[in-house]
C-alpha cells in the first residue's frame, strides 16, 4: 500500500526538464546582474543615452562604442530575463498540480521582474547612470537591490520547491520556528544593500590608496557616500555573527533533510565572502573583485533562502530524510 501511494505521489512530481530549467532561469538571472554591476562599474550605464527600450533611438547600433555595447547587451540580456521568467511560470503551471507552492513563487518572479524592468528603465530616464552624483542615485539604487535580491530569492524558492518530494503542497506544510532564519534572511538583505552603495562609492569616487581611503572615509568634507563605506564591513561582520549562530542551530536541527552539508556550504561562502571583502579594499576594488565579490554574494543568498525554506517549510508527517 505505502509503495503505491509512493508510485502516486511520484507521478505528481514535476518533470526533471522543469527542475533544471529552473535552476538555470537562476543562474540565467545572476549572469545577468553580474552584467548589470558590470555596467555600473565601468560608468556604461549612460552607453545607449536617456533612451528606453531603444538604445540612442535605434534598434540597431552602427559604430557604437564600447560603453554602449556594454549597456545595448545588458538591455538585450535583461529583456531575455522577461522572457525566460514567464516560461518558467508556464511551465510551472502545467508541469505541476494544483496547490503546488511552487506556482506561487513563480508567480513572484514575474512580479518582482516587471518592478526590475520598471526601476532599469526609470534608472535610464532619470539619469542616475554613468557618473552622476545625484542624491536620489543611492536611495535608488537599495530600492533596485532589494528587488533584485527578492526576485532571486522567488526564483531560488521556485527551484528549490520544483525539487522537493515532499512538503511542496498548500495544506501538506507547518511552518516551524521561522523568526531566527527569516531575521538572518533580512539581516543578508541589509547586508547587500550596503554593500551596493559601497560599491557606488568606489565608483564615483576611486581611491588612489588604502591610506587616502580610509583618510575619506572619516573625513568631515567627504560626502556621505563616501562616510558610508565603512559601514558595509561593519554591518557584514556583526551579521556574520547572527549567521553563525543560525547555521549552528540548523545543522543540530532535525528536519525532513539533513542540513549539515547546506550548512557547511554557506559558512564557505561566507568565510570567502570575507576574504574578498578584505582583499576589495586593500586591492581598491578592482573591476573582476567586484564582481567576483557580488558572484559570491549571489550564490550565498540563494544558499541561504533555500536553508530558510528547509527550516520553515516543513512537511507535515515527516518520513525518511531524504536529499530533497
Amino acid at each position: 500500500m505505502h509503495s503505491v501511494a509512493t508510485q502516486v505521489d511520484m507521478k505528481r512530481l514535476p518533470s526533471p526538464a522543469l527542475r533544471r530549467f529552473a535552476w538555470g532561469v537562476l543562474a540565467y538571472f545572476i549572469a545577468v546582474i553580474l552584467w548589470g554591476s558590470l555596467v555600473r562599474a565601468t560608468g556604461a550605464g549612460a552607453g545607449c543615452g536617456n533612451h528606453w527600450p531603444l538604445c540612442n533611438g535605434t534598434v540597431l547600433q552602427h559604430s557604437a562604442s564600447v560603453n554602449t555595447m556594454i549597456e545595448f547587451t545588458h538591455r538585450i540580456t535583461s529583456g531575455l530575463s522577461f522572457f525566460l521568467a514567464v516560461g518558467l511560470l508556464v511551465w510551472t503551471f502545467a508541469g505541476t498540480v494544483r496547490g503546488h507552492l511552487a506556482r506561487a513563487a513563480a508567480a513572484a518572479s514575474v512580479a518582482f521582474t516587471l518592478v526590475e524592468a520598471i526601476l532599469g528603465a526609470l534608472l535610464v530616464k532619470l539619469g542616475l547612470t554613468a557618473m552622476s552624483q545625484s542624491p536620489l542615485r543611492p536611495w535608488y539604487l537599495a530600492l533596485h537591490l532589494t528587488n533584485t535580491l527578492l526576485l532571486l530569492a522567488a526564483l531560488t524558492l521556485t527551484a528549490h520547491l520544483l525539487s522537493r518530494k515532499h512538503g511542496y503542497l498548500r495544506g501538506t506544510i507547518r511552518l516551524v520556528a521561522p523568526f531566527g532564519p527569516v531575521a538572518g534572511i533580512i539581516v543578508v538583505l541589509i547586508v547587500g544593500v550596503t554593500g551596493s552603495l559601497a560599491a557606488l562609492g568606489d565608483t564615483l569616487f576611486p581611491a588612489t590608496s588604502i591610506g587616502s581611503a580610509l583618510a575619506e572615509d572619516f573625513s568631515a568634507t567627504s560626502g556621505w557616500l563616501v562616510r558610508w563605506r565603512w559601514t558595509h564591513p561593519t554591518i557584514a561582520f556583526l551579521a556574520s555573527i547572527f549567521l553563525m549562530w543560525i547555521l549552528v542551530r540548523a545543522a543540530q536541527r532535525t528536519t525532513e533533510w539533513d542540513n549539515r552539508g547546506l550548512s557547511a556550504l554557506v559558512l564557505v561562502l561566507l568565510a570567502a565572502q570575507y576574504v574578498l571583502g578584505v582583499l576589495d579594499v586593500v586591492l581598491l576594488a578592482p573591476l573582476w573583485l567586484q564582481i567576483a565579490h557580488l558572484l559570491g554574494a549571489d550564490v550565498l543568498w540563494a544558499a541561504l533562502v533555500v536553508l530558510t525554506a528547509r527550516l520553515t517549510l516543513q512537511p507535515q508527517e515527516t518520513g525518511n530524510k531524504g536529499p530533497s
